[in-house]
């Protein structure tokens, strides 16, 4: 027989009305089992089994919580993927210009739903009427920042070049920048943003070509200083150097097999290895998803590129001598264009999903040819290395020149330095000198005294010294002034010869015209 302990009242009457209901149950199942053990042990099973499913059915009354004073987990942004850099040196400008253009909703739905062609010819552009106002505000105020920009670099560039002294004309100077409107340089226009796109869509076209050229002078300049590398050597060193030259071209041609780019063996190879993706489940659109880093549904430049690291891995190592980098991006940059050529059907520079699904159907992309990289395409003929080379000898010959122009400059300079020196010199001991003549003659003779009308005796070192500045006169004194002088005054020249001395030199009572004997017939 089953003992109960104390009633526990305080407990009970915390307990849901369910559970009080079915103790008081439990307790007159208890007092049936004394009268009837059988059933009493029938009915004890079944109270028992009641009690669980009605446990298992009780739900706790839920607590109200003040979620004013709960803490909100910090959710967490996702920055937008930054714009790849174009590489024109207004990318900044047009960036941020398309980046507030899609900021609005009317804009970015057009500009999703345009035509290439049609954005080439201006229809694009007039959408921007309809633009918000405060994304029209913010054009305008990136508009003046820019063509601020653009006045500080002709200024630098202007004082650079030695214009100090020279007003600059920015307006005429601004002309060469079309991809604004510099005539109305406070608000963005229509006019601006057609200008944009289309110096945009022809830089980019010009971009490659550009780039092309640039490694073009570079494989021809690099071979050109390894043939004068060689004319400097003797002939056993210069041997050893060809064969060491040979030895490293056939080690860089040695590699594993080149997938031709964007084939389907090329992107299963990147589904295995880089996505870790089974081969034999290999999916063109889940890769596509995977490889548009940005989401926008395109494939870009530089999201394909990305594409053929693998086999350029293949092709180049930074650590071997026979690898160049500057050739691996020639051949990623090739890589890149011929895909484009393949499979960008609409010529917008980019290839959209379907563009991509429609050449995964072509026989290119399943059985493609195979690729041929830099080593077994020059990057220049011979012609183009002889003319290279002429006109490195020009140029050399025009620097000799120079330097030889500069050289007699400089030795002309030294030698007037050398007669001005001199001519310096020459002059600050005639200065000198008259200070000292100057000095002298500010000095007074000694008193003498004479009776009667005797002449004073003159002293010989006073002659000398009078003989001493008539000298000296003469000397410094030009030869017409001379001559100018004695035609005025040729007695008082004639007693300049003869080192008489003048009448103000005489004492007191002796002064006045001397005394001239008058003989009379």
């Amino acid at each position: 027989m089953l003992r109960f302990g104390p009633p526990m009242s305080g407990l009970t009457s915390n307990l849901p009305t369910e559970l009080r209901q079915w103790r008081r149950l439990l307790k007159q199942t208890m007092f049936y089992t004394q009268s009837n053990m059988w059933w009493s042990r029938v009915s004890w099973i079944l109270v028992l089994v009641l009690m669980l499913v009605q446990l298992l059915t009780l739900e706790a009354v839920p607590i109200s919580k003040d979620k004013t004073k709960m803490t909100q987990p910090e959710v967490k942004i996702e920055d937008a993927p930054a714009s790849v850099d174009t590489g024109l040196h207004y990318d900044r400008y047009l960036r941020e210009v398309i980046d507030f253009l899609e900021k609005d909703e009317h804009f970015r739905e057009k500009l999703h739903n345009t035509d290439m062609e049609d954005i080439k010819q201006g229809k694009l552009a007039k959408e921007l009427d309809f633009v918000s106002h405060h994304v029209r505000t913010k054009l305008d105020e990136l508009k003046r920042q820019e063509v601020s920009r653009l006045r500080t670099l002709i200024k630098a560039r202007h004082d650079i070049e030695g214009g100090n002294d020279i007003a600059v004309d920015h307006q005429a100077l601004l002309k060469q920048f079309e991809y604004l409107n510099h005539m109305n340089p406070h608000t963005f226009e229509v006019d601006d943003l057609d200008r944009l796109i289309k110096s945009a869509t022809n830089d980019l076209e010009n971009f490659d070509k550009e780039r092309h050229e640039e490694f073009k002078r570079y494989e021809m300049m690099k071979e050109h200083d390894r043939r004068e590398h060689l004319k400097t050597l003797d002939d056993d060193e210069r041997k050893r150097e060809e064969e060491h030259y040979e030895e490293l071209r056939k080690k860089h041609a040695d590699h594993p097999k080149v997938n031709h780019p964007g084939s389907q063996n090329q992107l299963k190879e990147v589904w295995e290895d880089t996505d870790g993706l089974d081969p034999e489940d290999f999916d063109p659109k889940t890769f596509f998803n995977l490889h548009d880093t940005n989401g926008d549904g395109f494939f870009d430049e530089q999201e394909l590129e990305s594409l053929f690291t693998k086999e350029l891995e293949k092709l180049y190592d930074p650590t071997n001598e026979e690898d160049d980098m500057v050739e691996m991006e020639e051949e990623r940059l090739r890589m890149r264009e011929h895909v484009m050529n393949e499979v960008d059907s609409n010529k917008d520079r980019l290839v959209s999903l379907d563009e991509f699904m429609t050449a995964t159907n072509k026989k290119e992309f399943l059985e493609p040819d195979s690729w041929e990289t830099l080593e077994q395409n020059q990057a220049y003929t011979d012609e183009e290395m002889r003319d290279f080379e002429e006109h490195l000898a020009r140029q050399e010959q025009e620097l000799h020149q120079k330097s030889v122009d500069l050289q007699k400059q400089r030795d002309e300079l030294e030698r007037q330095q050398e007669q001005l020196n001199a001519q310096k010199v020459e002059l600050q001991q005639a200065v000198d000198h008259m200070e000292r003549l100057k000095a002298e003659k500010l000095e007074l003779p000694p008193e003498v005294h004479v009776e009667g009308n005797a002449l004073p005796e003159m002293h010989a070192v006073d002659d000398q010294q009078q003989h001493d500045r008539v000298a000296l006169v003469q000397e410094h004194q030009p030869a017409e002034q001379v001559h100018q002088d004695a035609a005025q005054d040729p007695s008082q020249h004639q007693n300049q010869q003869l080192g008489e001395q003048p009448h103000q030199d005489l004492p007191l009572g002796h002064q006045g015209s001397p005394q001239v004997e008058n003989h009379s017939p």
